[in-house]
């Protein structure tokens, strides 16, 4: 038997069947509930039960805290109701007239941007595009039934194919065929777009970004998209990498910096190599965020990259920085059989 399913403030309800979860039977129902990794480890579906029982499955340590759950909240990507229940959460209204799809695709080309990290453009058949928000990401799914997700990395305008920064995995099922036996002509299923990781266009704040290796991805798709629409908005792009290598189009956004007002970037690295003759910044991205911006409270951050950087990134910079809890927007991502791999 289905459990009703009542969100404030809106008023909007939906069923959820039995084992479902609350993210899925909600966009099921074409209710769009704010999501990123949908498996517990970024925190962007966090929302509170007002009311009702419900079971809040597997989760990251990190994502959702204990004291959280004592105050009622739950993932709901990974929470199942176990009553009729009343949920506190926003909606993403901006996604909503935005259809996912189930499309072919084919390898129109590759280009190696690092050592582990290749380029693929995929071009959809010719009669057909894919509506999509700058910032969200595609699912590619495999023969055998599993997908992999890597968020897009061009701004909606240029839809003509789809580009995406994929970072080989040691032992990946997908990421080793990319990098060992994927040519270019090949065929491909995707399925998308999924995600509410994209620019807020009805804010006026100052924004950060925030970029950890290939979570350069859809940070690179919002900015494209701001320039397009002719934004006004100061950005600053603070883009961490373990070494040079890993900021592997360095030159682009050197470029955006030079040529646009308003526009600042910062690449910072961890632990450079002495062959590469780094003299910027070192250290964790977003302490050099910090350092920079120790008053936070009147912008909004957007984060991409591993769930650590993003927990760690959304501590300090709400309690230590002032920034708005809900001005911090994430897409964290993992390389679990089923996660996500911007």
């Amino acid at each position: 038997m289905p459990h009703r399913i009542s969100i404030e403030p809106s008023g909007h309800q939906f069923d959820v069947e039995p084992g479902n979860t609350l993210l899925r039977a909600a966009l099921e129902a074409g209710i769009h509930l704010p999501y990123g990794c949908r498996n517990g480890a970024c925190g962007a579906c966090k929302g509170r039960v007002v009311s009702g029982q419900v079971d809040r499955g597997p989760y990251t340590e990190g994502a959702l805290t204990d004291d959280e759950v004592a105050r009622g909240y739950a993932l709901f990507c990974c929470a199942r109701p176990l009553s009729d229940l009343v949920i506190e959460s926003r909606e993403v209204r901006a996604v909503r007239d935005v259809p996912v799809r189930t499309l072919p695709c084919r390898v129109q080309k590759m280009a190696c941007l690092a050592p582990d990290v290749m380029l693929l453009q995929l071009k959809l058949p010719a009669c057909e595009r894919l509506q999509f928000l700058a910032g969200q990401y595609i699912d590619i799914l495999l023969k055998d039934g599993r997908r992999r997700s890597f968020s897009i990395a061009n701004a909606p305008q240029s839809d003509e194919a789809l580009e995406l920064h994929v970072r080989l995995v040691p032992g990946g099922h997908f990421t080793s065929r990319v990098f060992e036996a994927m040519k270019e002509r090949d065929i491909l299923r995707l399925e998308g777009p999924h995600g509410d990781f994209f620019l807020r266009e009805e804010s006026p704040k100052p924004v950060i970004l925030l970029a950890g290796g290939t979570g350069f991805a859809p940070i690179k798709a919002l900015v494209e998209h701001a320039f397009h629409q002719k934004s006004e908005r100061p950005m600053t792009l603070y883009w961490g990498a373990r070494d040079r290598p890993g900021l592997y189009l360095n030159g682009l956004a050197e470029a955006w910096a030079a040529s646009r007002k308003g526009f600042g970037y910062v690449p910072v690295l961890s632990e450079p190599a002495a062959a590469d003759g780094w003299s910027g910044r070192r250290g964790l991205v977003h302490r050099a965020v910090m350092d920079d911006f120790p008053d936070l409270s009147g912008h909004q951050v957007y984060a991409c990259g591993a769930p650590a950087m993003i927990e760690a990134a959304r501590h300090d910079l709400v309690y230590r920085c002032g920034l708005k809890e809900e001005e911090f927007f994430a897409d964290a991502f993992t390389f679990a059989a089923d996660s996500r791999n911007p």
